[in-house]
């Protein structure tokens, strides 16, 4: 049984900084997970990328493959991804469509002609997204002792990886119905620093606090209209040498259709990820050996997706 969990509520607007920036420290080690509000990401934008995400995953599967993922960009059909590998069940029972950074030209696009003003709003919604995780890094970056501009002095914000993923998840009337439990998405921590999740409300998101402990104990996590979900990622949970938390998070197979938009931040390629000064001691030495962020990201990716 789950219950529903209270999550803290962060103001990215507040003016108060280091009051904002405790609150996220404190969320950070309890939960893993907080709500953003006041994050300059306009309603009637959200809207829009929400009416746009459900007509291209209206298309005949045919149309939809003609953009199938290369180079970590474009369309991944039902199944095609297994998030908790352990998992012995078929691949999870979403379709997703990934947009990466703008300006290195990889990104696959569906045609004006069939889907007009689709990509100027997925690069709006970019764009905004991108300038409220950087805002937030730097509030990140106060919360763990570091000086506000910590990222961009390390190179992390040179030429950040922001992704965008749109996901749909068909009501469990839409899918083959077997025997087998298959999950919206399977129990997963996400690779990267930090994502900025915004859902349409329909339940599914669960999170489990404790990732070694055994029973698993799943809570629900409500939505808020117009507030990110933020979590933060493996990359940064490293980087904190496990002062901060990257913490499991499922969603249950769908009753009714689903849609979501998960926008991932990550470092730049070469930016190096090393214990921070600020999280280790004698007492707790850095557990893990830096690490260039593109090869970490890279070796996560190459295991989730179903052989």
């Amino acid at each position: 049984m789950s219950n529903a969990l209270q999550l803290p509520i962060i103001d990215l607007a507040s003016p108060d900084r280091f009051s904002t920036a405790n609150s996220i420290r404190q969320a950070c080690i309890d939960h893993g997970f907080f709500y953003l509000v006041n994050h300059g990401v306009d309603e009637e934008l959200v809207k829009k990328v929400f009416e746009q995400s459900s007509n291209f995953f209206s298309f005949p599967i045919e149309e939809k493959m003609k953009l199938a993922i290369k180079n970590h960009r474009g369309y991944t059909a039902l199944y095609a991804e297994k998030l908790d590998t352990t998992l012995t069940t078929k691949g999870d029972s979403k379709e997703t469509f990934y947009v990466g950074p703008l300006a290195d030209g990889l990104n696959q696009w569906p045609l004006e002609e069939d889907l007009p003003s689709w990509r100027s709003t997925m690069e709006t919604y970019h764009q905004k997204v991108l300038s409220a995780g950087t805002k937030l890094l730097s509030l990140i970056a106060l919360s763990l002792k570091l000086d506000e501009d910590f990222f961009g002095k390390v190179g992390a914000l040179n030429e950040p990886l922001g992704f965008i993923r749109l996901l749909h998840y068909p009501g469990s009337g839409d899918l083959d119905s077997s025997s087998e439990e298959v999950y919206g998405a399977s129990a997963h921590s996400d690779y990267g620093m930090i994502t900025l999740l915004m859902t349409d409300g329909v339940p599914g998101l669960q999170i489990c606090r404790e990732k070694s402990k055994q029973p698993q104990v799943w809570e629900d996590v409500p939505s808020i209209s117009g507030a990110f979900v933020v979590n933060i990622g493996d990359m940064l949970e490293r980087w904190t040498n496990c002062l901060f938390r990257s913490t499991l998070h499922r969603v249950l197979p769908p009753r009714q259709e689903r849609y979501s938009v998960a926008s991932f931040m990550e470092p730049s390629k070469d930016c190096i990820v090393e214990c921070l000064g600020s999280c280790c001691s004698e007492a707790c030495p850095p557990r893990f050996p830096p690490i260039k962020a593109s090869d970490y990201l890279e070796e996560r990716l190459r295991l989730t997706y179903v052989k």
